[in-house]
């Protein structure tokens, strides 16, 4: 009889490990699930950033330069303007999809080709930059507003931008 006990308490029946098993497998998923999704809205808040680095880049080096100067904006990110007559406000591209996923993310504006500076670092142009990236349903937006060229970051809704 005792031998019995022994083998009654030495383990885990097979039905226990299953569920055991079934059991961290729903955690594991749980926990990867909201993981991939913290990333994707991590990936998300650094383009918006980035975005924010190049309008910078191009103010200061416009009042460097003491001259007009221009950059674009376009799905791999900020570079020289194309044509147009005003040289680059930015020493080398500023590249978006750094620290995010190749092909993740998706960039919709209204920018002119060529956003301009003036000489001591003003906005001249305006528009509203969209950004998403997969994996999660946040949308994030810059807006440059004229006269001024103030800049605002909010989210994206419904086809307008929300202050964040």
């Amino acid at each position: 009889m005792a031998r019995r006990d022994e083998r009654a308490t030495a383990g885990l029946s097979l039905a226990e490990l299953l569920v055991a098993v079934a059991v961290l497998a729903l955690l594991a998923g749980l926990a990867f699930g909201s993981g991939r999704r913290w990333l994707a809205q991590q990936q998300l808040e650094t383009a918006t950033r980035l975005v924010l680095a190049g309008l910078d880049q191009g103010r200061a080096q416009a009042g460097r330069l003491g001259r007009p100067c221009a950059i674009a904006l376009s799905q791999q990110g900020w570079q020289g303007p194309n044509g147009g007559g005003l040289p680059s406000c930015l020493a080398q591209p500023l590249p978006l999809q750094e620290g995010v996923g190749a092909g993740a993310l998706e960039l919709t504006h209204n920018l002119p080709a060529a956003l301009r500076f003036s000489s001591n670092g003003l906005l001249l142009d305006g528009g509203t930059v969209v950004l998403a990236v997969a994996g999660t349903p946040l949308q994030r937006c810059v807006v440059m507003a004229l006269p001024l060229g103030v800049t605002r970051v909010g989210h994206w809704r419904e086809g307008s931008c929300a202050p964040a």
